[in-house]
């Protein structure tokens, strides 16, 4: 009699686990051609941010057919090789003839920025830098740079070299420092903190955009655009478009907010968009950074509200004629030899992740063929995918009642045994 109950929960545990259910191109909602510009060697295809709110989360849904027969892809996701920047070691510190002298050991790979870390504020500097191999080198002439902080114009301020893509071992910095006018800085070796080697330019991120918001209004002192985002679009950058005849100077602090259904924030980013063409000194002054990075959307299951602020201040608003939502480019790569004309499927949020070897052993070179998606359709051939899951899975109370009702009977028994015992 214990046996039943007990052989009943048993089944229902096993019951309980159902296999991955497998891709098949009826079950997806919407197809798209996929047209290489050879047949020959890999191609990859810039994958469109409208797939996104149609695709299940992370694209784990997508796949390629030919010919009724599944095609292994890879994903690329656009990023910097070095995603990180490494600190530059400052040596030899001092003065020599009214400049600041000091040699940075860098790191062992090519670079194209510098980013100097200055104490002190409302300057202006010429920095000249050479490059050795070793630290007793002969130096190699690589250009001079104006640095400069404009705090007291309430500007912003720049302390990066900007150089060629260079792989020498040390750099050589002389900086001559003077104060910006009507101020009263006075530069010492001090002055020199540290240094940083962000990414190559060389092998900076690709962005895409995803949105493009040109209602863009007045609210007190703030700059204000909003938008709609469509569910699982990720954002990862926010540009702005300066109108072409604005010729102005500008530092502006910039705050991105992502709402779903009315509620709280739930995802939020801040930074700083600037401008700064002038001529101080003598000294011509050129700095522009107009994008924000931001990630946004990529954990949001529904719809959202996405608002954009620029603060003002006392200043007069900057003409943007564009507020940019980009995304990181994304591609899918294939083999365009076994695969010429593949149709990409997507649209079945049952689906698991794919494992490829083609992924796991994809390495993108410079010799890629190019391929376009063609637009969106629905798939015709689409049905509702039946539903696979065990009883247990579509109804969870019957394992509880499965449970309770054991429990109840082996209680029974327990009773029925213990009256049963001679006293």
């Amino acid at each position: 009699m214990i046996a039943a109950p007990i052989a009943l929960l048993i089944m229902l545990l096993q019951s309980a686990g159902t296999p991955p259910p497998s891709p098949s191109p009826q079950y997806f909602r919407y197809h798209r051609a996929v047209v290489p510009s050879s047949p020959r060697g890999e191609a990859c295809s810039v994958i469109d941010p409208a797939i996104f709110p149609n695709a299940a989360p992370s694209l784990k849904d997508l796949r390629l057919y030919q010919d009724g027969h599944e095609v292994p892809y890879a994903i690329t996701l656009s990023q910097a090789e070095q995603p990180e920047s490494e600190s530059a070691k400052v040596l030899n510190l001092g003065s020599r003839g009214g400049a600041i002298v000091f040699d940075l050991e860098m790191p062992a790979r090519s670079y194209t920025d510098v980013v100097l870390d200055l104490a002190g504020k409302d300057y202006l500097a010429t920095a000249t830098v050479s490059g050795m191999d070793t630290p007793n080198g002969t130096p190699t002439r690589l250009g001079e740079f104006t640095l400069f902080d404009l705090t007291a114009q309430h500007l912003s301020h720049n302390t990066t070299l900007h150089l060629q893509e260079s792989s020498f071992h040390f750099l050589h910095v002389s900086i001559t420092a003077s104060p910006a006018p009507g101020t009263t800085f006075v530069a010492t070796p001090p002055m020199i903190v540290g240094a940083s080697v962000p990414p190559s330019r060389e092998a900076q991120t690709i962005y895409t955009t995803a949105i493009s918001i040109s209602d863009i209004q007045q609210r007190g002192r703030q700059t204000v655009a909003s938008t709609s985002l469509p569910p699982r679009l990720p954002i990862e950058q926010v540009s702005f478009v300066l109108s072409p005849s604005y010729k102005g100077n500008f530092s502006r602090d910039v705050h991105v907010f992502a709402r779903a259904n009315d509620e709280p924030a739930v995802e939020t980013a801040s930074g700083t968009i600037l401008r700064v063409h002038l001529n101080v000194a003598g000294r011509e002054i050129k700095q522009q950074q107009l994008s924000v990075q931001a990630v946004l959307g990529a954990n949001l299951q529904e719809s959202a509200k996405v608002e954009v602020a620029v603060d003002n201040g006392d200043d007069v608003p900057v003409p943007f004629t564009a507020i940019l939502l980009e995304l990181r480019q994304r591609e899918i790569c294939f083999d365009a030899s076994a695969a010429n004309r593949p149709e990409l499927f997507y649209g079945d949020p049952a689906l698991p992740t794919p494992k490829y070897d083609y992924a796991r052993l994809f390495s993108p070179s410079a010799h890629l063929v190019q391929a376009r998606l063609g637009p969106e359709q629905s798939n015709q051939a689409y049905r509702a995918r039946p539903d696979t899951r065990s009883m247990t899975e579509r109804h969870p109370d019957l394992i509880w009642i499965g449970l309770l009702f054991a429990v109840c009977v082996l209680a029974v028994v327990a009773l029925r045994s213990s009256k049963a015992m001679p006293r």
